[in-house]
């Protein structure tokens, strides 16, 4: 308005002075000449507010506080500075028109403008309508991801602090830095097998390598092994040397009936890469991972996979049945126990290939291939919950017709030699890439479904399998005060104590992926948390209280996670996992 009086007074000025010079018609047209040749001295500036929510925007000089003074005149060549503040329970998304970003609006107002600042709503994990969890077996972080560093730098990702193998990290940058390739004693070769495995002054040191073959014999994660990885000189010390995984390996090679073809025990500290598992790095890469995520305590399969359902194994070291001191099964709460009495819906999937439920896939037969078994409330399930144990054909059906539970746990597909398990037998080789190829298969299949826009996969391992990382097991709370009940005669902390003699100290490095449409691209984690913070997850979730005190003590992953921006909404393009590495057992590497 301003604008136009201006001009229309300039007008009638030079049309008056051009009327008394008597040539009326010259005289308009020198006027509109004249007044079109005369700057603006203030143009306006207009700010819009959209989004699910609300906010203000003040402007420095004072003239929007928008809402609910939207819009301002400025004077020609003005700086001015757009500032959003979001209300209480809303976040401010960006700018769009005159403006970008999210940062502070700067404008010269050398014309009229017009923004729009979008307000929306603090997303919080409720947007995840569907976690599905999963545990492979027996691999620890730096075995499977510690190059990660050095894919990322061939493949163009940014570069993350990531505490793999410190051989693949840079030398300049982001700590941790390059270092040696870390190594372990060996055995000496004056004491050969049948021999038992001797360390002393003359074995040689064990260098970390990597391994070509995508099958190796098992070493052993149980109690015993576990705490002489954590110093094998002194497993009651509370100084980690983590230079028994060598030893152990050789010893148990030796020591079983018939004896491993790796006597020797190296084969605990062979390494893959991108070149053999390509599918887990490029999703771990893209999606987010964790550099500190450990097996819950440091022993074997059957009590982490307790611990990961129920956040205890109620004193059990070893699985139910080794002996007499853990024969009864677990009475503690479960997830799903606690799941279905708040009315969140759950499922367990089970893989049923090679076994007698194949043909016969009754929740009793099913009910043997789920860990839930251990548990007295699991024997529950196929009388009083028969429709929530099933196959994996009902996994993939529910993905597809958006029918997935709440919450889901997939078990491991052992019988069919796809659980990513160490090889037991000679005769039965388990090859890593078509156990990494099965799982590419589950999280595929929700990433192109309709369950995609709302749902979690998290992607882990039940124990490190007695292969070597460089990090010690961390601090940790003891979920229920029980003191380890099944320790056998001759087993550490029977006649002594030590740190890692409770259920005080988590287990070893395990990899982490996590798969949502919300996950932080291209993250690392590097907060300390055991698998129990999969239960913590779900707890935040649907408001459900503890099972333990251990669960109760992790954090809930939601740093793995942007609620408020949904970065993978569409999916990338994975690529399909390599099948074609050699497997063997008889030699390696």
């Amino acid at each position: 308005m301003r604008f136009d009086l201006i001009r229309r007074f300039s007008l009638f000025a030079i049309f008056t002075v051009a009327l008394f010079a008597g040539n009326t018609g010259d005289a308009l047209a020198q006027a509109a000449v004249s007044a079109s040749a005369i700057p603006a001295t203030s143009y306006q500036l207009t700010v819009t507010l959209a989004g699910t929510s609300s906010g203000t925007v003040t402007s420095n000089p004072a003239g929007i506080t928008c809402a609910p003074t939207c819009s301002a005149a400025f004077a020609a060549g003005t700086v001015v500075k757009l500032t959003p503040v979001p209300s209480k329970g809303a976040y401010f998304v960006s700018w769009s028109g005159a403006c970008k970003g999210t940062g502070t609006c700067t404008l010269t107002m050398n014309a009229a403008e017009a923004v729009t600042a979008t307000f929306n709503i603090v997303q919080t994990v409720n947007v995840l309508n569907h976690i599905i969890f999963m545990a492979q077996e027996n691999r620890s972080l730096d075995h499977y991801f510690g190059a990660l560093r050095a894919y990322w730098k061939a493949h163009g990702f940014a570069d993350r602090s990531f505490d793999g193998l410190p051989q693949f990290n840079p030398t300049s940058g982001l700590t941790p830095l390059y270092g040696p390739p870390p190594s372990n004693p060996g055995c000496d070769p004056a004491y050969p097998p049948p021999s038992d495995c001797t360390v002393d002054s003359n074995s040689p040191q064990v260098t970390s390598y990597h391994l070509i073959t995508q099958c190796i014999e098992n070493p052993s994660p149980s109690w015993n092994e576990s705490h002489e990885d954590w110093n094998l000189n002194n497993p009651y010390s509370s100084t980690p040397t983590l230079d028994g995984f060598v030893w152990t390996t050789a010893h148990d090679s030796r020591n079983i009936s018939p004896p491993y073809n790796d006597t020797n025990g190296i084969r605990a500290m062979g390494y893959y890469t991108d070149a053999d598992l390509n599918y887990y790095y490029y999703m771990a890469s893209q999606f987010a991972t964790s550099d500190r995520w450990f097996s819950p305590v440091m022993t074997r399969t059957s009590p982490n996979r307790e611990y990961l359902i129920a956040g205890t194994s109620q004193g059990d070291v070893y699985p139910i049945g080794t002996d007499a001191g853990d024969q009864s099964l677990l009475s503690t709460e479960t997830i799903f126990q606690k799941l279905e009495s708040a009315g969140i819906s759950w499922k367990i999937y089970v893989n049923t290939e090679n076994t007698s439920c194949s043909s016969n896939p009754t929740p009793q037969c099913l009910l043997t291939l789920s860990y839930v078994q251990n548990f007295q409330w699991g024997q529950s399930i196929p009388t009083t919950y028969p429709n929530n144990i099933t196959t994996m054909t009902q996994y993939f059906s529910d993905v597809q017709n958006g029918t997935l539970p709440q919450v889901a746990i997939i078990e491991p597909a052992s019988a069919a030699g796809l659980d990513e398990h160490g090889s037991d037998s000679d005769q039965y080789p388990i090859d890593i890439q078509l156990g990494a190829k099965y799982v590419s298969s589950l999280i595929n299949a929700l990433m192109t479904s309709v369950s995609w826009k709302d749902s979690a996969f998290i992607l882990t391992f039940d124990e490190f399998g007695g292969l070597y990382d460089h990090v010690a097991p961390q601090p940790a709370v003891s979920p229920d005060g029980i003191k380890p009940q099944d320790l056998m005669t001759g087993d550490i902390c029977t006649t002594s104590t030590g740190p890692t003699c409770d259920f005080t100290y988590t287990g070893y490095r395990l990899p982490l992926i996590v798969v949502s449409p919300y996950t932080r691209p291209h993250y690392v984690s590097h907060t300390v948390m055991d698998t129990t913070a999969i239960l913590r997850l779900i707890e935040t979730r649907f408001k459900l209280t503890p099972l333990t005190k251990r669960d109760a003590a992790q954090k809930s992953m939601t740093e793995f996670f942007n609620f408020n921006n949904a970065a993978w909404l569409k999916p990338p393009t994975p690529p399909a996992q390599t099948t074609s590495g050699a497997c063997y057992l008889n030699k390696l590497p």
